[in-house]
């Protein structure tokens, strides 16, 4: 009853000037525990009723990060390509083991270590201890089945030098592979629906957005803070109140249109320092104390997102952008 009340009146208000400052309202909005709201399974539907009036307010983009290989490092961009399927040579790479599964961080922490970089023409990954690596980007190679958890992919396989190289850093047999330009890899449409949301090899969905004043919040309740690259975001968000997020439906910034799909449950990689890949503060337990989404079954930091509009566009750091809040997604189903 105090949540609906709360809700209620914030509902009344926004009625009354849709358009509110973060700091106003959006407090008020805020209030409301994880968990204690969710509508669970239905949650995209919830979103996607648009029932109410809509809260609109200003962020800026504070940082982007592109991930070419999955689980290594990040490079940081100052501007980035948006494509259908995310940023522009996100997770076109990955390394896999003998039966073609993906690896990650989780298994294999020393992928954080590996160092890429995109030339205009050739992905180069470095790593200490190891002889620099050029892969040339129009590479072809043989198909290779793959999978990235439950979804069957196509790889090009990116040549013996390649996986030489690899096998030597991580002490076992694994190939590089590039994600097949013909590839048809769908994120679950349960909640992307009703945009269509092409994959490359990310995890489930194109994008991963979050809130540095939420790492903030965290941090005040870890004994040693964490910097967001722990987080492995694309886009990170600045001038919004802690866990606004979560309420997030669109950003828009300039001709590009994000839509927040999904919580992200967050796995035992945020433990892992991203340079060293060693076991250093695991914010998972105490993310699980005030977090943890019943439905999803795990902890949750951050949004994934799809791209509603603009693929071809680009998103710069430092852009202004319109983020627009769905008022009545705060009520349980």
């Amino acid at each position: 009853p105090k949540i609906t009340l709360a809700l209620t009146i914030a509902v009344r208000a926004v009625r009354a000037n849709p358009v509110t400052p973060a700091g106003g309202l959006l407090s008020l909005v805020m209030c409301v525990p994880p968990g204690s709201w969710r509508g669970g399974e239905h949650m995209a539907d919830c979103r996607d009723a648009h029932a109410g009036a809509p809260v609109t307010t200003i962020a800026t983009v504070l940082d982007l990060f592109v991930y070419p290989v999955k689980s290594a490092r990040a490079i940081a961009r100052s501007r980035v390509r948006v494509g259908a399927s995310g940023f522009e040579w996100d997770r076109q790479w990955m390394l896999v083991d003998g039966k073609g599964t993906f690896l990650s961080q989780r298994t294999h922490p020393r992928l954080a270590r590996i160092v890429p970089e995109i030339t205009a023409n050739a992905l180069v990954l470095r790593a200490e201890g190891a002889q620099e690596l050029s892969v040339p980007l129009d590479t072809g190679g043989d198909r290779l089945a793959v999978r990235v958890w439950d979804d069957a992919c196509d790889g090009l396989d990116q040549g013996a030098a390649a996986s030489a190289w690899a096998s030597r850093l991580l002490g076992e047999a694994v190939r590089l592979v590039r994600a097949s330009p013909g590839m048809v890899r769908p994120a679950n449409v349960k909640f992307a629906h009703p945009t269509p949301a092409p994959l490359a090899f990310s995890d489930g969905y194109p994008l991963l957005v979050c809130n540095q004043a939420s790492l903030e919040d965290l941090n005040r309740r870890l004994g040693s803070p964490i910097p967001m690259e722990r987080f492995r975001p694309n886009l990170v968000l600045t001038g919004l109140p802690a866990w606004a997020e979560d309420r997030i439906d669109r950003i828009e910034v300039g001709a590009v249109t994000l839509r927040l799909v999904k919580p992200s449950t967050r796995c035992s990689i945020p433990s892992r320092d991203q340079v060293t890949g060693e076991a250093s503060t695991d914010p998972l337990p105490v993310l699980r104390k005030f977090r943890f989404d019943r439905s999803l079954r795990g902890a949750t930091f951050g949004e994934n997102a799809v791209i509603a509009e603009g693929a071809g566009g680009e998103i710069e750091r430092g852009s202004p952008c319109g983020v627009t809040f769905d008022a009545l997604t705060a009520f349980p189903h």
